[in-house]
């Protein structure tokens, strides 16, 4: 597995190496050696979650003040521009965010750590994404950025305007954002 380092050195995406043939492919999606060697952690994780959006749907920005999830993120169908921006205010990258490519065809997988919100846009005509999580889910402690707060700059390559549910349409501006 290929590890490589994002301009947030705490973001890592992994790319397997795929084995495949005329029958088909195989690879591993986690090892957890290699995941610790990358992050110098071994996370646990306790949920798996699995999406499936249409085409120009942007989820995000994310991310639970209380119980924060590390997200182990990747694109099964389709593909996706997906982003994480760290919002721990100790952090010398506070306020900066970095954006990968995800897809069926690459397999890249991106580590998202807790602290960081997240979002992504969906390229193709759909794509299922699927993520594991280091904590559950709680709504009562989720949060949501505005995902185009001029102050965060996020390149989206976007053709047409997002498809955004009433949750990402309330989300507020970075600054006035609950950080850790």
């Amino acid at each position: 597995m290929q590890i490589i380092k994002t301009d947030i050195s705490d973001v890592i995406i992994f790319e397997p190496k795929v084995f495949g043939d005329a029958r088909g492919f195989f690879f591993e999606s986690y090892n957890q050696r290699v995941f610790q060697q990358a992050t110098g952690s071994v996370p646990v994780f306790v949920q798996d979650n699995h999406s499936r959006s249409a085409k120009n749907v942007l989820r995000g920005l994310h991310y639970q003040i209380v119980q924060p999830q590390g997200k182990l993120v990747r694109v099964t169908v389709g593909e996706v521009f997906d982003v994480a921006v760290d919002i721990r205010k100790s952090s010398p990258t506070f306020g900066q965010s970095v954006g990968a490519y995800l897809s069926a065809e690459n397999n890249r997988q991106m580590w998202v750590p807790p602290g960081f919100a997240h979002g992504f846009v969906v390229l193709s005509e759909f794509a299922e994404f699927l993520y594991k999580t280091t904590d559950f889910y709680a709504p009562e402690h989720e949060r949501c950025i505005v995902w185009n707060d001029p102050e965060l700059g996020i390149a989206w390559p976007l053709k047409d305007k997002p498809l955004l549910s009433q949750k990402d349409l309330q989300g507020v501006l970075f600054k006035d954002a609950e950080c850790f």
